[in-house]
């Protein structure tokens, strides 16, 4: 009878081995200790952050992962324009690990200097003369000057009267489904002309002001058979009541967005009207000889559904362009910690928000940008519902 046998595995372990584990394991947990250290010491708007993550990606298009398909398989990159870009892989993680765009100087220069965030933004389409350093800003004007009661001129006053004449003549043959409502956020807003100051910071009054522009807005839609509803309470009368910040005044006219949304289920489309704060020159077109205010779209990128928004604000720009060239400034998101970012354009897929003009332009130039506006988003309107009969 065979007996088992069995053989023994003898493993021989080099003390020197033994200690340069050791000594690796010790070093790796230093490492990670001192880089965790880092991570939560250093400044957030440095670090890694899902916000971070959010806006570069996207900033990513679908050209681009065309391009990323393209790096295994060279087929994809024939669907591609001649003049499209690649993706650079190394900004694109330069960007992601420092927060720093190559391609815009500003992402440096807003964490260095005092108040530059103030110009954060980033153009998605770009009208006649715009670029990154006429980007509409939105500042709060002194406490005092808010309070102020500034004088305003015969002729502002004086028309007035003719669009408050104009809105009763109106009402009489309103229509009765309202699918627009048309909100002022900074409803004090003023332009110079109308008012005896030449000081820019100093443009605001209780009733000559945008919100003249939002009723003739309102008007000229009417006109079209488009129901129309104007938001006329005073939101930054609200704001000062309850002690908040200039700053605060979308959470203000927020709640007169919410409020008119349940009185009101037909309505479509949402307007907050403002004006700009930029010289004559940049706020102000000619066309056929007749000077209007130019218009720019700000969409807040700090909510899910911003696409939404954006392909409105898009859509009017084209017609705007074909039907007025030069008159849209173009359109622009804002995002990020330095901005409302929301704009309360979260509240409807079909909300937009609209400088019209800037601080130097005169009542008229802006009524002339109303009555365009108002046409152009009446054919826009029209082939709408044009495109949902041909759906049902």
């Amino acid at each position: 009878m065979k007996r088992n046998q069995f053989q023994s595995l003898t493993i021989h372990i080099n003390r020197t081995s033994i200690k340069k584990i050791v000594v690796f394991i010790i070093l790796g947990m230093m490492a990670l200790f001192i880089f965790t250290g880092m991570l939560t010491s250093i400044d957030s708007s440095y670090g890694l952050a899902s916000s971070s993550v959010h806006e570069w990606a996207t900033d990513l298009s679908g050209e681009h992962f065309v391009h990323v398909m393209g790096m295994e398989n060279p087929y994809y990159k024939q669907v591609l324009q001649e003049d499209s870009k690649e993706l650079s892989l190394s900004s694109l993680m330069f960007e992601l690990t420092t927060n720093i765009n190559p391609d815009d100087p500003r992402s440096l220069l807003g964490r260095e200097l005092p108040g530059f965030a103030l110009f954060d933004g980033q153009i998605v389409v770009a009208g006649k003369g715009t670029d990154y350093t006429n980007l509409p800003v939105e500042s709060a004007p002194p406490m005092e000057v808010m309070m102020a009661e500034r004088e305003a001129t015969q002729e502002s006053l004086a028309r007035l009267k003719e669009l408050e004449k104009e809105a009763k003549e109106t009402k009489e043959s309103t229509i009765e489904r309202k699918v627009v409502h048309i909100i002022h956020s900074h409803n004090t807003e003023s332009f110079l002309p109308e008012l005896e100051t030449d000081v820019p910071n100093e443009a605001f009054h209780n009733k000559i002001n945008i919100t003249l522009v939002g009723e003739k807005l309102a008007q000229e839609l009417e006109k079209r058979g488009i129901g129309t509803e104007v938001e006329r309470r005073d939101v930054q009368g609200s704001l000062n009541k309850r002690g908040w910040q200039y700053s605060k005044s979308y959470d203000a006219s927020r709640k007169f967005v919410k409020e008119a949304m349940e009185e009101n289920t037909d309505l479509e489309f949402f307007f907050d009207l403002h004006r700009d704060t930029l010289p004559h020159d940049q706020t102000t077109v000619k066309i056929n000889g007749v000077e209007y205010a130019r218009t720019v779209f700000v969409i807040g990128g700090n909510h899910n559904s911003h696409s939404y928004n954006l392909h409105l604000a898009q859509e009017l720009h084209k017609l705007l362009e074909k039907h007025y060239p030069g008159m849209s400034r173009g359109v622009i998101t804002k995002a990020g910690p330095t901005t409302n970012g929301r704009f309360n354009q979260d509240l409807s897929k079909k909300s937009v928000l609209i400088e019209m003009g800037g601080v130097h332009n005169t009542l008229d130039e802006t009524y002339r940008s109303a009555q365009a506006m108002a046409e152009i988003f009446s054919v826009f309107y029209q082939e709408q519902h044009e495109k949902e009969k041909g759906v049902e």
